[in-house]
């Protein structure tokens, strides 16, 4: 081992703590190996899971002192795991990522116990930086923020989620045609 990866080692320990122990619960698998490894190499001991039950039963047996959990799950809602690592154990620094920014959710996930909120995709360093933040630290502002395009396609969303993916109601209460909304649901999301 070169001094330069010893001292790397040694600030990141220090950034972590000494319970290293990591949840991540995200049923896209290819992402959640790869921020795993991601943040193996940062020093965590990553345990891994795909769904609200394996998230809700690996924290009853092993509560973690970090977790990163999203919130839409196949088989549920991401905030179950929350309440189940609170009930186990309150000083769990839990970092909440989804694919579509809800302001009312990420206000439930805070009242839960999460630490902050990142919207996907989101990148090991930003989990990584929230995941270690200080109390009191602010986090810095975006460099790059987002597009009015990019606005825009969240909030029809949000919409769409609150409409139960239902084309029809959500076009009526975005007051739009409902081939226009579906044109664009069928893009990815602008930059």
């Amino acid at each position: 081992m070169t001094e330069q990866s010893h001292e790397t080692l040694t600030a990141g320990e220090h950034d972590i703590g000494p319970d290293a122990s990591l949840l991540i619960v995200d049923d896209d698998g290819p992402f959640l190996r790869r921020l795993a490894r991601a943040m193996e190499t940062r020093g965590f001991q990553v345990e891994m899971a795909e769904s609200v039950a394996e998230g809700v039963a690996k924290s009853k047996s092993h509560p973690p002192k970090y977790a990163v959990v999203d919130l839409r799950l196949g088989d549920g809602n991401g905030l179950d795991v929350i309440e189940a690592i609170r009930q186990r154990r309150d000083d769990t620094r839990i970092i909440v990522l989804t694919g579509y920014g809800n302001i009312a959710t990420a206000v439930t996930a805070v009242k839960l116990g999460a630490v902050d909120y990142l919207a996907k995709p989101a990148d090991a360093d930003d989990v990584f930086a929230a995941l270690t933040q200080r109390p009191g630290e602010k986090a810095e502002l975006p460099e790059n923020p987002m597009s009015a395009d990019r606005v825009r396609w969240e909030h029809i969303q949000r919409v769409y989620e609150m409409c139960e993916r239902n084309v029809s109601e959500t076009a009526r209460r975005l007051n739009m045609h409902r081939r226009t909304l579906q044109r664009i649901l069928a893009k990815r999301a602008p930059k």
